[in-house]
């Protein structure tokens, strides 16, 4: 059996719109399941600022509501968006709640945790806020555990990577920028 193309997956946007990860070819993906009801749920937050941060680089981050621990994301579909916007601004995509594990696992996940993390462990979703890095082509490039925040500097260092996004030089290593400063003058300087 072919393992399937993760562009080929059926989802639901969270306001019911049938659609699949074709969608979005092209991008750098940060597929993410999400809950409001969680220690981790502040992370929220940090997504939004990585999206406003690289969506113009092409790159966005996709929410998946899950109620599997703890039964942290407990809400319908209007009350989970109206949760994200008002109290985090979220505006990146999210989609109808799904199983990332066990019994009724979604195809989306059944693929992606075939992913390893940087430890070399994969496997099932342990919790809430896990992140799956997908490139401009449709593979998985990276996995984050749940305590990995999203500034963390192994994620942030990873979705520049796969844009192509070069570190911005210090002032004085750019080759447009002019040294203005000059020596100041010593006593033997002035002296002579």
């Amino acid at each position: 059996m072919v393992d399937m193309s993760l562009y080929d997956v059926a989802l639901t946007t969270l306001d019911g719109r049938p659609t699949t990860l074709g969608e979005y070819r092209g991008q750098v993906l940060l597929i993410v399941n999400v809950a409001s009801k969680c220690g981790f749920t502040p992370q929220y937050e940090g997504l939004q600022a990585l999206y406003e941060t690289y969506a113009d680089q092409g790159f966005t981050i996709l929410g998946f509501p899950c109620n599997q621990f703890l039964f942290q994301e407990p809400g319908d579909a209007e009350q989970i968006q109206s949760f994200c916007s008002t109290t985090y601004g979220v505006t990146f995509p999210l989609f109808e709640k799904l199983k990332v594990r066990g019994r009724g696992q979604h195809p989306l996940y059944r693929e992606l945790v075939k992913a390893k993390d940087a430890g070399g462990k994969g496997g099932a979703v342990k919790w809430n806020f896990e992140k799956f890095l997908i490139s401009r082509d449709g593979e998985i490039i990276g996995r984050f555990r749940t305590k990995l925040t999203p500034q963390d500097p192994q994620i942030v260092n990873a979705i520049e990577t796969a844009l192509g996004v070069t570190a911005q030089p210090y002032p004085a290593e750019s080759t447009n920028w002019t040294e203005s400063w000059t020596e100041p003058k010593t006593e033997s300087a002035i002296e002579s």
